[in-house]
């Protein structure tokens, strides 16, 4: 494929195939994208927009999610246009705090803080600027994608109108990622269907400018009110966002004017009139939990909002899709570069289908909690919110306070022993350890067995020569620790950083670890901090 020039200077004609075709160029179809172009595969983007979408929609990153962000290469352009928060705050009808859920601004066992605001835009602008980096990726923009279709075994042909060139144009794939939103045709085109919880609500979203001080605590609040709930949040240093459950017969048309919707943001507006404001949009949403009852038909697969929809109340939107896209990426990669079986691809759907679920259920939960019950409702919220920290739902084992995601569930990629508590499933944590350099920075996108036990020269050898990286840790170290307190000696990473088993027989995991050859990056390294 002739990948030489990209995006705006897309080449005129496209090759008659590529290995990828990615639809759709959010964030997660952009994400997907760049660690495929890490690891050289080659692929083309298609988008109906021509450049970046101009308004905000996501402004929340956790630090998982940055940890994704500095993996794809924009961590120093990421951090420096977020803006840290320190967590959350539930309210009351009289605004009093219900319960403070506690965010540190200091680096979390992923190497970054745990709760950042953003400006998608801006977001957007800087993961396709990176995404130029690799010569190997075309995005084409202003183009609508007609028909997916699976004619021929192991081929994908991709028919889109182009709207700048004119004319019908088609590409033959060996996979195509569906990453085109709530109304995706890809999903439509796998026979696939949404399905989820009886949860829906009409939201109006404002954002505003202005370089006025509202000297409010620097986090998130949520107004939890029969009346009308609603969430207030600084994005950015002169970005911020409110959101406002809409009353029957309300629509976002009724609050397009700075004057219109200043009696909703007042309490938060101190001493700032409301004429210092400058209104950068007002949109109406639905809130839903939903997830598609396919994710996967032969080569075709759906991601992001195309196979989950997720209300907002966790900050777990954006999220989910950029997860889907790490884990998928590198198994399609092993797989077309023959070091991994094609059974792999099953296990995108086992594992991030029971993973969303769950993160869609905490987030319904909440939106419930907050808004749910009349005035027996008012009457909970005072008793039990306050002990939201300790607070567990079913099946998952971290507290709402913890802000750690659930671990991913047993697959041909995630081997699990008999006993609780154990690593696999869970990220493998991101220290520095040496020259300022995270772990994901020393390993790539390769396997790595992390060890506080130091291996024999074979066995070196041997992993060196299934493509993975070896990291030797001390047991007082962060790494070191964390073994321990999963009762293991080592464990096998994955290159999404999810740990594939663990245990104590450096023997048995040495042999269980994939030959992994495709985009290995950096050379082995050994680290002992």
């Amino acid at each position: 494929m002739n990948a030489s020039r990209n995006t705006q200077s897309a080449p005129v004609t496209l090759p008659d195939f590529v290995p990828v075709v990615i639809i759709g160029a959010g964030p997660t179809g952009v994400t997907a994208a760049t660690v495929l172009g890490q690891f050289g595969i080659s692929c083309l983007v298609l988008d109906r927009h021509e450049s970046v979408y101009p308004l905000p929609r996501a402004v929340h990153a956790d630090d998982e999610i940055y940890r994704i962000l500095a993996r794809l290469g924009v961590a120093d352009e990421f951090g420096a246009h977020r803006r840290s928060a320190l967590g959350l705050r539930l309210l009351d009808n009289d605004f009093r705090v219900l319960a403070e859920i506690k965010r540190n601004t200091e680096p979390s066992a992923n190497g970054y803080p745990q709760m950042n605001m953003f400006d998608q835009p801006e977001l957007e602008a800087m993961m396709r600027t990176n995404l130029k980096r690799y010569q190997n990726v075309v995005l084409r923009g202003d183009v609508e994608v007609t028909s997916v279709t699976q004619n021929k075994p192991g081929r994908v042909r991709v028919s889109f109108l182009d709207r700048v060139r004119g004319g019908e144009q088609s590409v033959e794939a060996a996979y195509v990622f569906g990453c085109d939103g709530a109304n995706s045709m890809v999903r439509a085109s796998i026979g696939s269907q949404m399905y989820g919880l009886p949860f829906q609500q009409n939201w109006v979203v404002i954002d505003v400018d202005t370089d006025a001080e509202f000297n409010q605590w620097e986090g998130c609040h949520q107004l939890c009110s029969t009346q009308r709930a609603g969430t207030y949040m600084r994005v950015g240093q002169t970005r911020y966002r409110w959101e406002f459950q809409l009353l029957d017969g309300e629509t976002a048309a009724d609050y397009q004017t700075i004057e219109h919707i200043e009696p909703l943001i007042a309490p938060w507006l101190g001493e700032t009139p409301a004429g210092e404001l400058r209104l950068v949009r007002v949109t109406a949403y639905t809130f839903r939990a939903k997830v598609a009852s396919r994710w996967r038909d032969r080569n075709v697969f759906v991601l992001g909002d195309a196979a989950h929809l997720t209300p907002p109340f966790v900050g777990q939107g954006m999220a989910a899709g950029l997860r889907d896209a790490l884990n998928l990426t590198w198994k399609v990669a092993g797989v077309l570069g023959g070091s991994l079986p094609d059974s792999v691809l099953d296990t995108y759907e086992q594992e991030r289908k029971s993973h969303a679920a769950a993160m869609i259920l905490m987030a319904a939960s909440v939106g419930a909690a907050m808004t749910g019950g009349g005035r027996l409702g008012d009457l909970a919220r005072q008793v039990l919110f306050p002990r939201l920290a300790s607070f567990r739902l079913p099946g998952i084992r971290t507290s709402a306070a913890d802000g750690v995601a659930p671990g991913l569930h047993r697959s041909e990629l995630v081997v699990k022993s008999r006993f609780p508590g154990q690593l696999a499933g869970s990220l493998c944590p991101n220290p520095i350890l040496r020259d300022g350099l995270h772990l994901d920075q020393i390993v790539g996108n390769r396997f790595a067995v992390v060890t506080s036990t130091a291996l024999s020269p074979t066995q070196q050898q041997d992993l060196s020569n299934r493509g993975a990286a070896v990291v030797v840790v001390t047991p007082d170290s962060q790494l070191g620790r964390w073994l321990k307190q999963g009762r293991a000696t080592a464990a096998i990473v994955r290159p999404d950083g999810a740990v594939m088993q663990a245990g104590k027989s450096i023997q048995a995991l040495c042999d269980a670890v994939p030959a992994f050859s495709v985009g290995q990056g950096a050379d082995i390294e050994s680290e002992r901090r």
